[in-house]
């Protein structure tokens, strides 16, 4: 039985909650919008990549500044490049432990990195590279890319 995707947008709360939490620790800084966009395309990829489905079903564009899912993206503009302040109550329990230790282990691979970090390593990447400026990013090629060059 194939498990029910969770949306972007869930994904998107689940890192600026994360976040929070680290924050709390004293150990982060807010999330901006374009950080936030590179961490769900890495988390699509990585988990692509390891289950072999997909995180989340929303598709994947190729924008100037790298990788971006618009429904996430128009839900957190009005912040610019700042950081997104994230005050809504969020259920961790709702995620699968699978599920979570994929999404962790993104936000600590890729969370330590800058917003323009991550968008230069995007740019450098075949998924952005080899798909046309405002096209959707083909899943497959996600996942072959993450298969070949992140999970081992």
């Amino acid at each position: 039985m194939e498990r029910e995707k969770m949306s972007a947008k869930d994904v998107a709360k689940w890192f600026l909650a994360y976040n929070r939490e680290m924050m709390n620790e004293g150990d982060a800084e807010y999330i901006s919008n374009l950080k936030l966009q590179k961490l769900l395309y890495y988390a699509q990829g990585c988990f692509l990549a390891l289950k072999g489905q997909a995180l989340f079903g929303e598709p994947i564009v190729a924008w100037k500044h790298g990788p971006v899912v618009e429904d996430v993206y128009h839900q957190y503009k009005e912040y610019g490049a700042s950081g997104i302040v994230f005050d809504e109550k969020f259920d961790f329990s709702s995620i699968s432990s699978d599920t979570e230790a994929v999404l962790e282990e993104v936000y600590e691979v890729f969370g330590q990195y800058s917003a323009w970090k991550l968008r230069n390593m995007t740019h450098n990447e075949t998924p952005w590279k080899s798909t046309k400026q405002n096209s959707v990013i083909p899943a497959e090629v996600i996942r072959n890319y993450f298969l070949e060059e992140y999970v081992i």
